[in-house]
């Protein structure tokens, strides 16, 4: 992937847009100039390849995922991926499952932390300095230049470390990221989980949790900032100002679902907790973290049935 066609051509359009009296906003989704629908995708249909770019001035990588018919003539949706602290871009494409959907899927890296394992922002463990805000709209950017995609339908997903940066990118993304399913979330509060998360629109939620999670407990864990997850997701409600509580509902022996609705924009928030469910991917078939692993539900195609009803307004 030519990384530096795509930045020269969103250089030039923000040139332009200066020469006519107008400034790019931050985080602005690319000008009309910088579009890949009709080129020539930089890898071939239904495969996954590494990519790299250059992002607050380090090399960043992630894994691309073109779904299967791929033509650049259609316009599809963009799911980005975060996967947890000391996992990688690979192993969470094979144990999500999320290259099966009918999206361009990106995996990004997160930057290797003084363990040496890959974190991402918004942790008490993530590398000082590294801007995974800017990262990730520097990815929508050239994914956007180089590929066809709807601009419109953006969402993002990750597990553990990863979750918790979906729910920063719904704070501080909001004009690029139209929904966001966290997957056993560390919501430190690094990561929005006060007054400083301040989205430009309601933003819909849907997150996963094992009950019996012991890496990010289910209820909370004071000592390193880490809420009760049903009270995070019930912030997520006021901040969406939800007007109404649906009574938990039981879909499988294991699977809980309690739902926020009347909201602002119906903007739904979500939360499935899975009785006894551990530090998992719900529906993995490999390796996604230690405990309980549910067979009930399949996480990537739930969340994609939630989030494929969005988009940003027009």
């Amino acid at each position: 992937m030519k990384v530096t066609s795509a930045r020269l051509r969103t250089v030039l359009a923000a040139a332009l847009l200066a020469l006519a009296g107008g400034a790019a906003p931050a985080h602005a989704a690319p000008a009309a100039a910088a579009d890949g629908c009709g080129a020539a995708p930089p890898q071939a249909p239904g495969t996954s390849t590494d990519h790299t770019l250059t992002s607050g001035d380090r090399e960043r990588g992630y894994r691309l995922h073109l779904p299967d018919g791929y033509t650049g003539e259609e316009r599809l949706p963009v799911v980005l991926a975060f996967h947890g602290r000391g996992n990688a871009a690979a192993t969470t494409e094979e144990f999500s499952k999320l290259s099966t959907l009918p999206a361009i899927v990106a995996y990004p890296e997160g930057v290797v932390d003084d363990e040496g394992k890959q974190a991402w922002q918004g942790a008490p463990y993530s590398v000082p300095g590294v801007d995974d805000v800017a990262f990730a709209g520097d990815l929508l950017d050239e994914l956007q230049a180089e590929l066809c995609t709807d601009e419109r339908r953006v969402y993002a997903t990750g597990k553990s470390n990863g979750a918790g940066l979906t729910a920063l990118l719904a704070c501080r993304l909001s004009d690029r990221i139209a929904a966001i399913a966290p997957v056993a979330g560390a919501f430190y509060p690094g990561t929005g989980t006060g007054q400083d998360c301040a989205p430009s629109r309601p933003v819909p939620v849907l997150e996963f949790h094992g009950t019996g999670d012991t890496t990010i407990p289910y209820a909370g864990d004071a000592d390193r900032g880490l809420p009760a997850v049903r009270d995070w997701a019930a912030g997520w409600a006021g901040r969406n100002g939800c007007e109404a509580q649906v009574p938990d509902r039981t879909t499988a022996p294991d699977i809980t679902v309690a739902r926020w609705t009347d909201c602002d924009r119906d903007a739904e928030v979500r939360h499935i907790a899975v009785t006894d469910g551990g530090h998992t991917w719900p529906g993995a078939d490999s390796y996604s973290g230690g405990g309980y692993v549910t067979q009930s539900i399949e996480a990537h195609d739930v969340l994609w049935d939630f989030v494929r009803r969005y988009a940003l307004p027009r």
